[in-house]
């Protein structure tokens, strides 16, 4: 294993608490690590050292140790030291392979941000405020950070909102860019979704563009606000229950054109209960671009469906990136059954879909993973890995160059590879140069599912 991904994956040991509480009050939660756990630093971390709990004495001369205690338990956090380049966020992505079967299209790449509209600090720490990055954000272009040498976190109060225009009225389109350098770490506190891009009442047809690149988003939260209400008809044993909004923990994005490059996902949340809310990292909605995801890793997120990324009509090219340990906590799928459920809709069953990756929409658009890695993701029912239901479209899962292992499903039946499911066997076609592993150590390079 190389080294970044042994790395990501000490994050993800940091960040694991979610799979046993529901952190909705933070009443019984471990300890939680903060903004120095996971990176490369020049000397011991003195500060971020949690987001929840109280912080051990720092031990070791590099590579560092502590603890995070909280009312439920501790939590083990680690940093790394950093090479002669200085202190910077580790390398993002599948570092162990590499998308070869298809060309990156230059949208996947990163943007040049040498002549930035707007510069977020005057060469410190403290200089990069949240109050700064908020005007920036708020008024678009491309958006870069002097933060000085060292790594900076950013503590988000409220989220952050991009503009975006009315296509409807045929506004011209808005571009918004936002560097972090390999240096700069956003950080929710577990408290708020840290970007809310939302074209409100737009449908696949803004043409508005969001780059994120070389950034850290983690301890992003949404919150559920719209509760489905308890059946009160027989038979009513398995309707679904939790919430219809409380999507996307970093990032929520109604329609426009998303662009994520070398950017890390850690211990986000979205709603942990619902059929159709999920995307702990980020969640896409209804959007006529495919959204380009490159060189990019999510680690320890989790939510109802989708705990890394979740997408409802949309498509996706995913090359290059990382799923490790992000889990779907929801229970019972979702199907309609008007034999178990008389309520509304006849919806049964609350999430538990597409531990890292998930789409669903009848909207014919493509999801492509390519030169990617799922690893010890999990879902309570179908898709560990990946879940896609193309209602019906011609959407297609497209799976190239790809490493799947070591995921685990709450079933294992409906699979069409290893941790992947989808609705019918005709919407995936044949691997290319993949890998499909279980957690007994079998693998296979076909799927028959």
């Amino acid at each position: 294993m190389r080294f970044a991904l042994a790395l990501v994956a000490a994050l993800a040991l940091s960040t694991s608490c979610g799979k046993v509480h529901d952190g909705t009050d933070g009443s019984h939660l471990p300890g939680q690590c903060g903004a120095a756990s996971g990176v490369l630093l020049s000397a011991a971390p003195s500060k971020d050292l949690c987001t929840l709990g109280n912080a051990s004495t720092v031990s070791g001369s590099g590579p560092w140790s502590w603890t995070c205690t909280g009312p439920g338990g501790s939590t083990s956090c680690a940093a790394e030291v950093a090479g002669p380049e200085g202190e910077r966020l580790p390398l993002a992505g599948n570092l162990d392979g590499g998308c070869t079967s298809m060309a990156i299209p230059a949208s996947a790449q990163l943007v040049d941000t040498s002549a930035p509209d707007h510069v977020v600090g005057t060469g410190t720490p403290e200089s990069c405020t949240f109050a700064a990055l908020k005007t920036a954000v708020s008024q678009g272009g491309v958006i870069t950070f002097n933060c000085g040498d060292g790594l900076a976190t950013i503590k988000v109060t409220e989220s952050l909102t991009p503009p975006a225009s009315n296509a409807y009225a045929n506004e011209p389109s808005v571009h918004t860019v936002i560097d972090g350098g390999n240096k700069v770490t956003l950080d929710g506190q577990s408290t708020v979704r840290i970007i809310n891009w939302n074209h409100e009442g737009h449908w696949q047809k803004s043409n508005d563009t969001l780059t994120l690149q070389r950034l850290r988003l983690i301890n992003g939260k949404a919150t559920g606000s719209m509760t489905i209400a308890a059946c009160t008809q027989a038979p009513n044993d398995q309707c679904s229950t939790g919430f219809t909004d409380g999507q996307g923990g970093a990032l929520f994005m109604r329609d426009g054109d998303l662009r994520v490059i070398d950017c890390t996902f850690a211990n986000n949340q979205a709603a942990l209960t619902g059929p159709d809310t999920g995307g702990g990292a980020i969640y896409v909605l209804g959007t006529g671009h495919d959204i380009q995801i490159s060189r990019s890793t999510f680690v320890g997120n989790r939510a109802s469906n989708a705990g890394g990324l979740g997408m409802l009509f949309s498509g996706a090219l995913i090359s290059n990136s990382l799923f490790i340990d992000n889990e779907a906590v929801g229970t019972g799928a979702n199907s309609v059954d008007d034999m178990h459920c008389a309520c509304e809709g006849n919806q049964v069953g609350s999430g538990g879909n597409g531990g890292g990756l998930y789409k669903d929409g009848g909207d014919g658009q493509d999801i492509v993973v390519c030169g990617s890695q799922f690893t010890q993701n999990a879902a309570k029912e179908f898709g560990a890995a990946i879940f896609l239901t193309a209602n019906g479209s011609a959407a297609h899962l497209v799976i190239l160059d790809t490493n799947v292992n070591d995921n685990s499903n709450g079933h294992p039946y409906w699979q069409w590879c290893a941790s992947v499911s989808t609705d019918t066997s005709s919407t995936s076609p044949a691997p290319v140069n993949s890998r499909f592993c279980q957690s007994d150590g079998t693998c296979e390079t076909g799927c028959n599912g």
